[in-house]
């Protein structure tokens, strides 16, 4: 459904947003994308979408090009920013009717009322959109990116700042329009809301795209566990003995690590564990810990730094 090709981003600073990037999304898949502030995730977004223009690379959207059919793709995609840009004056069912008419679309009062509902917003359709709370307007950016119905749907930090309320509202609208098809692109800084709702899930860092994997296979990277034994005084090397079971020393010194399957069912700990005092070293503590996706994000980040 997406087609990123090399695509980048350089400005007259010098400063590049975004670097050889190349990326494609299933119709119907949900891709969320992890980085920290400044990582080129917005930028991205922004140049399918057709706000900012990249220096190189191509982009199609539904088969068609970004530049050269912008029109077409720009009523395939709907797009909920950061930012809370509303119009003050109006109300939410004046102002999706009127966002609707911009794609050229005719008056459709279902699906107004359908999105409005959808949102919890629909008792707030005939208010001033200037006396909704931050979290109403929220919605109602939600509502402006579908009510012309499109078949991809950015969300760009959707979630930041917002109620627990309208994020559960938000996961299962997401749920239910992947059900319907549409394509689902998601920049988040909740870690654990990629794990929960993502079909794959993409690291950018720098401008660059890191990685780009299935969930259940960044799981499986999940399952790895470790046994760490903290050394009463600092080792300068490893023992043949304990390198020969499997065991890595500790970039201070001061303890030997084990990596293991979580899954695994023959671990014998205990021997483990002999092989050490066996080797003559003092032990001062013991404990075992399974990595994260938040620890791999923040090991790829920290090695493309």
């Amino acid at each position: 459904m997406i087609e990123i090709s090399n695509l980048g981003k350089q400005y007259a600073s010098g400063f590049v947003a975004l670097d050889n990037i190349s990326l494609s999304v299933k119709k119907g898949e949900i891709l969320a994308l992890l980085g920290p502030n400044g990582a080129g995730k917005t930028t991205l977004i922004s140049s399918v979408c057709g706000i900012v223009n990249p220096t190189s690379g191509s982009v199609t959207v539904g088969g068609f090009d970004i530049i050269k059919d912008y029109r077409k793709t720009r009523s395939l995609i709907g797009l909920v920013p950061q930012e809370l840009t509303t119009d003050a004056f109006e109300t939410p069912w004046d102002n999706l009717t009127f966002s609707r008419g911009l794609f050229g679309l005719p008056k459709n009062p279902q699906v107004v009322e359908k999105v409005l509902k959808d949102l919890s917003l629909w008792d707030k359709k005939d208010d001033r959109i200037m006396t909704l709370s931050g979290g109403m307007k929220r919605r109602l950016l939600i509502a402006k990116a579908l009510v012309h119905e499109p078949q991809v749907l950015f969300l760009d930090e959707p979630t930041a700042g917002v109620d627990v309320a309208l994020r559960q509202d938000m996961w299962r609208m997401v749920d239910e329009l992947r059900n319907q098809g549409v394509t689902i692109v998601l920049t988040t800084h909740y870690i654990e809301e990629a794990e929960a709702i993502a079909d794959r899930i993409g690291v950018i860092s720098g401008g660059k795209l890191l990685l780009v994997e299935d969930k259940g296979t960044l799981m499986a990277r999940m399952g790895q566990k470790q046994l760490k034994v903290e050394l009463m005084d600092t080792l300068e090397a490893l023992p043949k003995v304990l390198e020969k079971q499997g065991f890595c020393l500790a970039d201070d010194g001061l303890s030997v690590v084990y990596h293991y399957d979580k899954d695994a069912e023959e671990i014998d700990i205990g021997g483990l564990l002999q092989a050490v005092t066996s080797a003559g070293l003092g032990v001062k503590d013991i404990h075992t810990q399974q990595s994260s996706l938040e620890e791999i994000f923040v090991d790829l980040v920290e090695d493309a730094a």
